[in-house]
């Protein structure tokens, strides 16, 4: 299933995204309740998904990151971020951080270069901590597409990721969460960046050094997932600056895509 969080008028809500048999065209149905926290069931009203607003699929407590999680990036980033560790590299991003398929990206003043970087993100479907490999598919709810907007300068200017990763805007998420992916499928599937149309990144899940089951055990281990809870699991070869006015596009194999267009603030 493709579950989205979607604004018409002034309502926001859930909604089932399907295709018309017919048409072929995409609908999205309102569903009853909120899915990560209790039953939902439809609730009649239908819409075109061309005549709503996609909004992030989930409003998660925290973003939790891995980093340097494809052999290429790695080496890319090896003069910024160093070499690879033999456990998952992990930072966080604030809740303020995500933002919607279609929404701007603001460019801060204080940075001369955002970086974009197209990843695969996992949401966590009740309350888990020390979760073993073998239990993981039982807490992941659904997966999405996301974008790991840094400022590039930042992170190395401070040493450490915080301020790169956390302004306001630099979580793009959607356009829908898919449901009903085993981990296997979801560790194969196609990745791919564009800039105003251009390839900029071309990988696949199944290139992560750190694997999902691997990744969700190891935050667990530490930390405290809830419900909606979104975990990035690293971005291929191919990172590199976006300036405003340019439009970056994230698209995964069979999750759909998210296009935001860099702004700046004023």
């Amino acid at each position: 299933m493709r579950i989205a969080r979607f604004a018409s008028g002034d309502d926001v809500g859930f909604g089932l995204v399907e295709a018309d048999s017919d048409t072929g065209e995409d609908y999205v149905s309102r569903l009853s309740g909120h899915p990560l926290l209790g039953e939902v069931k439809l609730a009649g009203e239908r819409a075109k998904l061309t005549d709503v607003r996609l909004l992030s699929p989930v409003l998660p407590t925290k973003v939790v990151c891995i980093g340097k999680n494809y052999t290429d990036h790695v080496e890319e980033m090896k003069n910024v971020t160093g070499e690879s560790t033999d456990e998952p590299v992990v930072f966080l991003k604030p809740s303020t951080a995500v933002t919607g398929p279609q929404d701007p990206v603001f460019h801060p003043s204080v940075s001369e270069q955002v970086d974009y970087e197209g990843e695969l993100a996992l949401v966590i479907s009740r309350p888990c901590r020390e979760v073993p490999r073998e239990r993981v598919k039982d807490v992941i709810f659904g997966y999405t597409v996301a974008n790991d907007i840094t400022a590039r300068d930042l992170q190395k200017k401070d040493k450490q990721w915080t301020r790169a990763k956390g302004f306001d805007s630099f979580c793009p998420l959607g356009p829908w969460i898919t449901t009903g992916l085993s981990i296997e499928e979801a560790q194969d599937l196609a990745l791919t960046t564009t800039v105003d149309g251009e390839v900029r990144q071309e990988g696949r899940t199944s290139q992560l050094i750190h694997d999902i089951p691997e990744i969700v055990s190891h935050v667990s281990s530490f930390m405290t997932l809830l419900p909606g809870d979104v975990v990035l699991t690293g971005t291929p070869a191919g990172v590199g600056p976006v300036r405003e006015g340019q439009e970056v596009s994230v698209s995964i194999e069979g999750l759909g895509s998210i296009d935001n267009r860099v702004v700046s603030r004023d």
